[in-house]
């Protein structure tokens, strides 16, 4: 029965191997669906914000409306790249994001206590969206290089990645940036759950992140409070449990259709953040519980594309290609979950964007390059390889 399940919706999320298309067209246009969504929810929420700062109502819509244009002309360039050279500089791009965020600590713009961004004059670069991509590609890397360490030795395949992690995290707790940290390592642990690690190792690890979560919880006062104003965010409703009492009373406005586009009250500046980590409450207020849905579902299909995507890439031996893949899937999931669940109130308030939804440049930018990455991938399983060309198999030849 679960087989026959899963047949079917493999069916419908991956366009058959055989077919003359070049491409995954439902990819492109849920892409496509999800950002021209982001798009009219970020001008709703945008409006009182954009008034008060600029007084101009849609001034963080063309904003949006900018990045979304660049983010789709660099993924058009970035479709023309093969895998193969995705995975040779996957240690530079590394290396770069790594400089990266040495500079942000140095030299970044502070905006509400936080030093993460780098301020490029017309708009503002966060070096934390480019460091979850580049360890995503360089993990695929290195466990196609180190697959038999990972699956055999603890210390010598599976701890060196955590390393390598450790030392980004370590950069990001500078800024600070919590959540982050948190969607790199459960990829992370997901990628080398798939590269065959061993169950022990990951229950080691995980009883050893537990521990240093909870003390960089009771590190720092303001992470304990967020914890403590999720579990009871009513009992400061006018402090610490602010900004989740109002985002709860916008989903309560909500109903089952909403209020209408352009219609919520908690945009008037009652809910902080309205356009950016809190967008999906507005969403909510104007569009309802259908809406929402209408949203999660997208993104799970999205999700499910690159799942297939990956398991198609194993079958033709695109290592690289199908540990990549799965990566993507892992970090927009978890990424979505995190967001959604800071949002109504099931786990404590984290500042990671909606996929593709958010107001933000540079997580858009790089999330569209995440999905031309797929797309890549995608085309490569279906024609490259039938005419007798992989990028991975030259990776293999090397290896």
């Amino acid at each position: 029965m679960l087989l026959k399940t899963f047949s079917k919706l493999k069916t419908f999320f991956v366009y058959p191997y055989s077919s003359k298309l070049i491409f995954d067209r439902q990819l492109v246009w849920i892409s496509l669906c999800l950002m021209m969504i982001g798009l009219l929810v970020v001008a709703s929420a945008s409006v009182p914000i954009s008034i008060r700062l600029t007084n101009r109502p849609f001034y963080f819509m063309f904003r949006h409306s900018v990045f979304l244009i660049l983010a789709l002309f660099i993924s058009a360039v970035i479709l023309q790249i093969s895998l193969h050279y995705w995975f040779k500089y996957s240690s530079i791009l590394l290396a770069i994001s790594f400089l990266f965020l040495v500079f942000v600590l140095v030299m970044g713009k502070s905006v509400n206590g936080a030093s993460r961004w780098i301020s490029l004059g017309v708009f503002n670069f966060q070096p934390a969206e480019v460091a979850k991509l580049s360890l995503f590609v360089f993990m695929a890397g290195y466990l196609v290089r180190k697959q038999q360490e990972v699956q055999e030795t603890f210390f010598g395949g599976f701890m060196k990645p955590m390393i390598v992690f450790a030392s980004l995290a370590i950069l990001l707790l500078g800024q600070p940036d919590f959540g982050t940290i948190i969607v790199m390592l459960v990829t992370l642990f997901g990628m080398l759950f798939i590269a065959g690690a061993k169950i022990s190792q990951f229950i080691a690890l995980m009883v050893s992140g537990v521990i240093a979560i909870i003390a960089l919880i009771v590190a720092k006062p303001y992470r304990m409070q967020r914890i403590t104003s999720f579990l009871d965010p009513w009992q400061d409703p006018f402090g610490s449990g602010y900004q989740l009492t109002q985002s709860l009373m916008a989903f309560g406005r909500g109903a089952w259709f909403g209020q209408g586009l352009g219609n919520s009250v908690q945009k008037l500046e009652y809910l902080p953040e309205a356009h950016t980590d809190f967008v999906l409450a507005v969403l909510a207020e104007e569009l309802g519980f259908v809406g929402v849905v209408l949203v999660l579902m997208l993104i799970f299909v999205l999700v499910m594309k690159a799942i297939f995507i990956g398991e198609q890439a194993f079958k033709n031996n695109q290592f690289f290609s199908g540990y990549l893949a799965f990566g993507i899937g892992i970090w927009f999931a978890f990424q979505t979950l995190v967001n959604v669940g800071a949002v109504v109130g099931i786990i404590p308030t984290k500042g990671l964007t909606l996929p593709l939804i958010s107001y933000g440049g540079s997580s858009l930018i790089v999330m569209s390059i995440a999905i031309s990455i797929l797309l890549r991938i995608d085309y490569e399983c279906r024609f490259l390889l039938q005419n007798g060309y992989s990028a991975d198999k030259k990776i293999n030849e090397k290896e």
